[in-house]
């Protein structure tokens, strides 16, 4: 089964979980880059990042290659913004939406507080599914590494086969 791990990381945890995952299951990765950047410092990041999120926004992505035909498994990673999903998953999804259709499809979110799981629940919703092969929430696993978190990711992964 070919997997791909679609994902968007600003400060470096989602990219480099998104690394692990894929050199575990063989997985191809494809890494999503708005045209226009969020600020990512300061009162600007969580305010720019956390309205795009909470209004549902679809950045236009930096052209990325995706045959949706050659995956039987997508793995979404994302950060953790205002309790949902980052924005720039929402316009890969809507771009591809007909093309996810039939795929197995799990998820994994890094944050720094709290939210991963209702994150994980509005993505579920804007895909339309009631439920993931597999999900995994992390804290900051590449600011503060840990056992645990190496543990969930080997765990995550062996649900994926």
């Amino acid at each position: 089964m070919k997997t791909a791990v679609v994902f968007y990381s600003m400060s470096g945890n989602v990219k480099n979980t998104a690394e692990k995952i894929a050199e575990t299951v063989s997985a191809d990765l494809i890494e999503l880059k708005p045209e226009k950047t969020y600020p990512d410092k300061g009162f600007k990041k969580f305010f720019w990042g956390g309205k795009s999120a909470v209004m549902g926004e679809k950045p236009a992505l930096m052209p990325y290659s995706f045959e949706a035909g050659e995956y039987d498994r997508i793995v979404f990673g994302f950060p953790v913004w205002a309790s949902t999903f980052a924005p720039p998953i929402r316009t890969f999804v809507e771009d591809n939406r007909q093309l996810l259709e039939n795929k197995k499809i799990s998820a994994f979110t890094c944050m720094s507080g709290s939210g991963g799981e209702k994150a994980i629940s509005k993505l579920k919703d804007f895909l339309k599914t009631d439920s993931l092969e597999s999900e995994l929430i992390l804290i900051d696993p590449k600011d503060k590494p840990s056992v645990e978190n190496d543990e969930k990711i080997a765990s995550f992964c062996e649900k994926l086969g």
